[in-house]
């Protein structure tokens, strides 16, 4: 009786359900009607695609309303409301038409019946064919809009796309006739159960997705998400298992999403695998046309199992760490069946070996997932690892078996093919070669480990032949040279093609060996020729050694000699001649020394001290003008104030200097219009103000013309030449007179350029003063007749090629940044150490050797320098030698900078892409972000910086948009953080980027995610994070290899928690040199953290309620035993919840313990005793001490004779309530600059400043009660020295006295 009513009721379902596919296809088949009617008004194509899927999705869990669906008839029911709604909307002319009637109210009844009868329909018989088929095409269609609409891009989506279309395709052909039941009764019960399967997986995913669903209770909701992740029968245990490590709290949703998804197509790909072994064992004979056309699109199971391991890996990483036993194994099985499993090279797999090829990897990648399993389970549990360590031993034997098969039976062999060498700077090529070896070697790195061996043999064949080829004339063993250059390209491409699993298996299989046999038999060709070489030495021409550059201090000054009449000629035009505006133009060929002599005279004395206001514009010839006229105006004016975007800027400017006296230099301007435009705002205001342009144009100079007829540059007489190189070769000393003609002829051969003249005199400055070595010089100059720009060029790579290899990386990179514009020293620390171009020694950091390698660039002349008393030191290319490198970096390939909307397929080692404002060209379109882009290209970038466009910001495309796990051989990302703010899911993916050593982003997460520990290799991290405090703990110690820290707001621990941190024993960060900035309270383990980054030089942090009840003082961290600590910055932020703003914890002393090795210290809006001061006064190394908005205790400083700076040079004070400073005769005996900004209350600035001899600037900025005291000691120190050493500077470096 019971089985009857189910027969019936099971019975009525499908007649309902026959009865709502015939209404769904009258109501299609109707409004495809209504589109052909030529008297209708137009039909919304949008809400007829919109209506078509809610009719799909409402069919196909219709016919999946067996499986148990939460909230199946809730959901349904809105579903169907939607479907009324959308043709409502589409049928509202034609709500009277008789037909149009008959079709709704049939389609919402049968609607209704097919959901009511859900609870009584229970059945899961196996399905009619047409039936199936049905239900096959909808759950393709549903995930084609979930791959193509709600997902673009996103890899695991569109492989489901795929499955599901494939097997849909298949059915079909069985459907009408093409294939025989018989030949597939063994498929056929897979297809309904993988169609359950992936129905489940798209109503959670829908589910998920509906805004509706916010209606339901968080317990409900929590309840429904557990139950849609069951899956039936056997699967269930394993499917549990595997996802019990997956934690939905800490997991970001779209990430379990995609997680889930990864398990969902392992197992359906058992029935893809299955359809693939069926068309190729019984239908690849077949004659069928539609047949042959499906079988091609079959192939996506190696897809299916490369998601899934993908997805393995990046759960492994954030619940098993690096260290644990066992782990590097499974990470190097992953890596092998990813290497296979990727691009993989179906045309070289012998057709009848192909399905048993992928059996066995997908048996491998089931028993990898046990392995991953059992590992996990048992961190878990607390349980010894050494089992599944064993475990994974085996396994890799089972690899190399593996390889061997690949190799002997499923891979056909390759032609042999030859690479060659595209650059043309050889030895550059070397060098970076030599060091990308090494540091992979060093990374650790598991997609390192299948051939850690190889690149050793690699690298040292490599070392021995460059070895011989440094010693000899390249020129007599060129053809061994070029195949050497050949073979070690390839050998390049070859190692980085496997690494990033670009036609990975085919080069680790046969490439791989082939060029390390041809590397080893240039190898045994060099050992022969250096036997013939040491018998007959006497025949062979040495390449003349380089003598070492000695280290310099960065202060070396720019030698500049002749133009004595033209700079007098100049200052007389500036200084008189009538009172209209005029302008005084100098031209000249590049390099002639137009800008040197411009710069020369603003800066003279008498200049600065007769004009009211100068500026100084460097214009180029990509120019913006309104940011020029910004620039200027800047410079003018006293405001710090920035102008808005609608500012008429040309308006304001001429109202600045209109009444005033001034001189502004326009350097390298290029055409007449750019000259009419930057100067429509310079009045002539009778005043005599002066114009000075400088041109390469001739014209340009005419055309501005008032007065002063151009100055057209002279070339240097041949004895300024030869004083110039005398000078640079020797400092004071003469030149020896064994070296005094072949200098002068080189002098000559300068033919009267300065640049020229400069570079040449950088070379010889750092070769031995050997005659021998002259000559040299000489031979190499006489081809060059400098008579325009090419030939320029030509002097510069003079000196690029008489650079030392490791130095021609440093410099060429110099030009990545703009022209004009100078870079600090810690920004090349930072950029030449993620660049991998600084090499390691033991007996000098990291940071010193960046230090020689710029005083070696410095003393080539091809570097210029600029050393401010406290301020950092910078570094500028000159225009000329900037065009230069960077026409040399992308000749070799070393980097280039490029437009999102015009990617380029020959893409360089590191790349700078630009955000044009075009958002079609980023993310999908875009060449390296795409999930189906696998360029050689873009998998072969080691540099990647993406620079967004000022205010612009890209709401949430990466998330959806940019993949960059195929970046595999990343070892620098920049993702402009004003730009791009990066989620959990796309920084849980940059964390699979295991070789990189330097990553600045833009992110808001609270902390650092568990598969942080991945990037072991990392050594620049810079986060910015306006809205958040980034917790450190406990992921940073994973970073062991870390030197720089720099996070906008950072903590240690999270300070709303009471929870307690375990930080083992022997943990440290050796490593790490700058830290900035955390965030400190109250808290005695603070520094026992401290003492776990040992060599630190530079830390900065912000104290926050650090109240110590117990000393009734404010508390300050420990810090002296830091003793490599060179820099400290702190701020100091009180609390209004304690004692701290009473008058008592003001007068009460900091207790300060400072390392004594400290030289640099900013103390921001602390409150400071005399007691304090004297403190720091007693740092014996402190060179520069600044106070910001500090309150010092009384408004008194009192300085005694034990309150001596020994060594401070620089003293900057902003905004500090002093009103009485008593200073000593010996409290600064070195000071080199004094800085005093918005000083209010102080009324005059102590007199016994002019007996400090080494004072050479007191600048004041906003305090003009200051200026007469200043003007006394500054009188004071002139009669006293006699001479006028002391300037007194007001804002932006203006002279206040004249």
């Amino acid at each position: 009786m019971e089985k009857r009513k189910d027969d019936e009721e099971a019975n009525n379902s499908l007649v309902s359900f026959s009865a709502l596919r015939k209404d769904v296809a009258n109501v299609l088949d109707f409004l495809e009607r209504l589109k052909n009617e030529e008297d209708q008004k137009a039909v919304d194509e949008d809400l007829i695609e919109k209506l078509k899927l809610k009719l799909t999705f409402i069919c196909t869990y219709v016919q999946l309303s067996y499986s148990d669906l939460e909230h199946f008839e809730y959901i349904m029911t809105r579903k169907r409301e939607d479907v009324e709604n959308l043709l409502e909307q589409i049928l509202d002319d034609y709500g009277k038409d008789v037909r149009c009637k008959y079709v709704l109210t049939s389609l919402a009844d049968n609607m209704d019946d097919c959901i009511r009868l859900y609870h009584r329909s229970k059945s899961d018989a196996t399905m009619m064919d047409e039936q199936l088929d049905f239900l096959l095409l909808n759950l393709c269609h549903l995930s084609k809009h979930r791959a193509e609409k709600m997902f673009p891009g996103v890899t695991q989506y569109e492989v489901l796309q795929n499955v599901c279309g494939n097997v849909r395709d298949f059915h079909g052909l069985i459907v009408n006739g093409c294939i025989k039941h018989e030949m597939v009764e063994n498929v056929l019960p897979l297809f309904q159960l993988m169609a359950q399967r992936v129905g489940r997986f798209l109503w959670e995913d829908q589910a998920d997705e509906d805004s509706q669903l916010s209606e339901l209770d968080e317990d409900d909701q929590a309840d429904e998400d557990s139950q849609l992740t069951e899956l039936d029968g056997d699967d269930q245990a394993d499917e549990d298992s595997q996802l019990s490590g997956l934690d939905e709290d800490d997991q970001n949703d779209r990430d379990s999403r995609l997680f889930k998804l990864a398990h969902l197509l392992m197992k359906i790909g058992q029935t893809e695998r299955e359809v693939m072994h069926i068309c190729y064992k019984n239908l690849k004979a077949s004659t069928s046309a539609e047949i042959g056309r499906f079988i091609k699109l079959l192939e996506t199971y190696p897809d299916i199992l490369r998601e899934y391991l993908i997805h393995l890996q990046e759960h492994m990483i954030t619940v098993i760490t690096p260290s644990t036993s066992g782990a590097q194994n499974i990470h190097v099985m992953i890596e092998f069946l990813l290497i296979i499993l990727s691009d993989m090279p179906k045309d070289f797999i012998h057709h009848d070996k192909l399905f048993d090829l992928l059996a066995r990897v997908g048996a491998l990648t089931r028993e990898v997932s046990t392995l991953v399993r059992n590992l996990e389970e048992k961190l878990r549990n607390k349980e010894s690892t050494e089992e599944t360590n064993c475990a994974t031993l085996k396994f890799l034997e089972n690899i190399e078996l593996l390889k061997e098969d690949l190799k002997h039976v499923y891979l056909k062999v390759p032609d042999s093919s030859q690479c060659c060498f595209p650059m043309s700077d050889g030895p550059l090529f070397m060098h970076l070669l030599q060091r990308h070896l090494d540091d992979l070697l060093d990374s650790n790195a598991y997609s390192i480990a299948l051939i850690k061996e190889q690149i050793g043999l690699v690298k040292k064949d490599l070392e021995f032949i460059r070895s011989f080829f440094a010693n000899i004339e390249q020129g007599l063993y060129k053809d061994l040279w070029e195949r050497f250059l050949d073979v070690a390209y390839e050998a390049k491409d070859v190692i980085d093609s496997i690494i990033a699993r670009d036609n990975g298996l085919l080069h680790l299989i046969f490439s791989l060996p082939i060029t390390i046999k041809k590397m080893k038999l240039i190898k045994e060709e060099v050992s022969d020729l250096h036997e013939n070489i040491s018998k007959n030495r006497g025949l062979i021409v040495v390449n003349s050694p380089k003598k070492p550059v000695e280290s310099k201090s960065l202060t070396t000054d720019k030698i500049i000699v002749g133009f004595e009449e033209e700079t007098n000629l100049i200052l007389r035009k500036l200084t008189s001649g009538p009172a209209n505006l005029d302008v005084i133009s100098i031209t000249g060929m590049p390099g002639s020394g137009k800008t040197t002599l411009a710069y020369k005279v603003y800066n003279d004395k008498s200049v600065s001290s007769h004009f009211d206001l100068r500026a100084w514009c460097t214009v180029d010839q990509v120019y913006d003008e309104k940011k020029l006229l910004d620039k200027i105006f800047n410079q003018v004016s006293d405001s710090n104030s920035k102008l808005r975007k609608t500012d008429d800027v040309a308006d304001i400017l001429r109202k600045q200097l209109f009444g005033k006296r001034y001189l502004i230099v326009l350097d390298d301007v290029w055409d007449t219009n750019t000259w009419d435009e930057l100067t429509r705002p310079f009045p002539d205001g009778m005043k005599g103000s002066r114009i000075i342009l400088t041109t390469r144009e001739k014209e340009v100079a005419l055309h501005g013309k008032l007065y002063t007829a151009p100055l057209n540059l002279r070339l240097l007489r041949s004895e300024e030449s030869w004083e110039l190189l005398e000078k640079r070769a020797f400092g004071n000393e003469s030149c020896p007179d064994e070296l005094l003609d072949v200098g002068k002829e080189i002098a000559e051969n300068c033919k009267g350029l300065p640049l020229v003249a400069d570079l040449i005199a950088g070379v010889i400055a750092g070769r031995e003063k050997k005659k021998s070595v002259w000559l040299e010089v000489v031979n190499n100059l006489h081809s060059f007749i400098l008579k325009n720009e090419v030939e320029v060029m030509k002097v510069i790579e003079i000196s690029y090629d008489h650079l030392p290899d490791h130095l021609k990386p440093c410099l060429l990179y110099l030009a990545s940044w703009p022209k004009d514009s100078a870079t600090t020293i810690f920004e090349l620390i930072v950029a030449w150490v993620a660049e991998g171009f600084v090499e390691k020694t033991e007996m000098k950091s990291m940071e010193e050797v960046v230090k020689i390698y710029v005083d070696d660039l410095i003393s080539s002349s091809l570097v210029i320098c600029f050393n401010e008393i406290g301020d950092e030191p910078t570094c500028q290319l000159h225009d000329l030698v900037h065009d230069f490198c960077l026409i040399k970096a992308r000749k070799e390939k070393l980097f280039d900078q490029i437009s999102s909307s015009a990617p380029s397929d020959l893409l360089p080692r590191e790349i700078s892409i630009d955000y044009d404002d075009d958002e079609e060209h980023f993310g999908l379109d875009f060449v390296l972000f795409g999930s189906n882009k696998k360029r050689h290209s873009g998998k072969h970038v080691y540099s990647l910086r993406i620079n967004g466009y000022d205010g612009y910001e890209l709401d949430d495309c990466p998330s959806d948009a940019c993949h960059l796990r195929h970046l595999r051989l990343l070892s620098v990302l920049y993702l402009d953080p004003f730009f791009i703010n990066v989620n959990d899911s796309l920084l849980n993916e940059i964390c699979m980027l295991n070789h990189l050593r330097y990553l600045r982003i833009g992110t808001n997460v609270k902390s650092l995610p568990l598969s942080f520990s991945n990037l072991w290799n990392l050594e620049i991290l810079w986060v910015d994070n306006e809205e958040s405090t980034l917790i450190l703990l406990p992921r940073i110690w994973d970073l062991v290899k870390l030197r720089v820290l720099v996070i906008t707001t950072c903590s240690f621990f999270d300070m709303d928690t009471d929870e307690p941190i375990l930080v083992a024993e022997d943990t440290k960060l050796e490593n790490l040199r700058y830290l900035n900035k955390l965030v400190l309270s109250y808290w005695k383990d603070s520094e026992d953290i401290f003492k776990r980054l040992p060599n630190l030089q530079h830390l900065g942090f912000d104290l926050t309620a650090s109240w110590d009840y117990s000393t009734e003082q404010f508390w300050f961290p420990k810090l002296d035993f830091l003793t490599e600590l060179e820099g400290l910055t702190v701020g100091f932020e009180r609390s209004n919840t304690n004692d701290s703003g009473s008058s008592a914890a003001i007068n009460r002393p900091w207790d300060f313990h400072f390392p004594s090795s400290l030289k640099r210290l900013w103390l921001n809006k602390f409150l400071l005793t005399s007691d304090s001061l004297s403190t720091i006064a007693r740092l014996l190394n402190l060179e520069e001490l600044y106070l910001y908005r500090t309150i010092i205790h009384g408004e008194e400083w009192n300085m005694g004779e034990e309150d001596t700076f020994e060594n401070l040079k620089c003293l900057k004070l902003n905004r500090v309530t002093l009103s009485k400073w008593e200073v000593g005769e010996e409290s600064f005996p070195t000071l080199e600059k004094l800085e005093l900004s918005e000083c209010r209350k102080l009324e005059e600035i102590p007199s016994s400043f002019g007996d400090i001899y080494s004072l050479k600037i007191i600048k004041l900025v906003r305090s003009p009660q200051l200026e007469n005291s200043a003007l006394k000691i500054k009188e004071y120190a002139e009669d006293m020295r006699g001479g006028d050493e002391l300037q007194i500077l007001g804002q932006k470096d203006i002279p206040l006295f004249k």
